[in-house]
């Protein structure tokens, strides 16, 4: 489908994922909309999926120094969907590790 790009496994979405069991984090296309990533989240994973929450991220700027000068640019935008599940389902990235 190409509509989730990654899950989001990070310190803060770890937490956020403790306090409420239910819920995970993926990175998904800038113009998915919310039905294309539930429709895709559940397709993949056999889950249901009862609430989404989207964001939009601007990318950062970003500058270094070396020895040639300043080196400056700019981290990509994204787009990032916290799925709640449907109460006692949960998706285990780790399984098979």
């Amino acid at each position: 489908m190409g509509i989730i790009i990654k899950p989001i496994v990070t310190e803060k979405q770890t937490s956020i994922t403790n306090k409420k069991e239910n819920r995970v984090g993926f990175r998904v296309t800038p113009k998915a909309n919310k039905s294309q990533v539930k429709a895709a989240i559940e397709l993949l994973y056999g889950v249901n999926v009862v609430k989404i929450n989207t964001m939009n991220y601007d990318g950062k700027r970003k500058s270094r120094y070396t020895k040639s000068g300043v080196i400056s640019g700019k981290e990509s935008a994204f787009k990032k969907a916290i799925v709640t599940l449907k109460e006692g389902e949960k998706i285990d990235f780790f399984g098979n590790v």
